[in-house]
């Protein structure tokens, strides 16, 4: 009846606790965070140690599963760093698709917005804006704007913008 309070008290404990009382049963720590886990794990301790655990012919079947199952022949991948990924990483250029929509490149697209003037040069790949580059009109007009809105629209480069008034 005892191992009930026990496991029953468990349920109450605090991660710290539970990982204290893990250390007891199983004579060494864990790095467990999951609450619900280490409380599965460690009432299972507990009552195969007031029971006698699993018996020899649970045991026997166990080894004979472990066995059969599919091992795995290459050990996992250690995971990177992000210092190492950084190394890792290769940075290609992509090319950039030429809208036709666009003027060519050297040209200064001018808006007015909220009382001043918004000049933008056209690069090959990408456009300047107060300094910065940016690889669409959609992220200046962000920039300006301070909201997503379409880039064409915005500077007014669509067709059917140009029969508005």
């Amino acid at each position: 009846m005892q191992i009930h309070h026990e496991i029953a008290a468990l349920r109450q404990m605090n991660l710290k606790q539970l990982r204290s009382r893990y250390a007891e049963l199983f004579g060494d720590g864990t790095a467990a965070t999951n609450k619900v886990w280490l409380v599965k794990r460690i009432a299972w301790r507990l009552q195969s140690l007031a029971e006698g655990g699993l018996s020899e012919r649970a045991k026997q079947r166990a080894a004979e599963l472990a066995n059969d199952a599919d091992l795995r022949l290459s050990p996992p991948r250690e995971r990177a760093t992000p210092e190492v990924a950084a190394l890792q990483t290769e940075t290609a250029v992509l090319p950039f698709k030429h809208d036709d929509r666009l003027p060519p490149p050297g040209t200064i697209l001018a808006r007015e917005y909220k009382g001043a003037t918004v000049q933008v040069l056209v690069l090959r790949q990408g456009f300047e804006y107060q300094g910065h580059m940016y690889k669409s009109l959609s992220a200046v007009a962000k920039a300006v704007t301070g909201s997503h809105c379409n880039g064409f629209h915005f500077f007014k480069l669509n067709p059917e913008a140009t029969h508005e008034s």
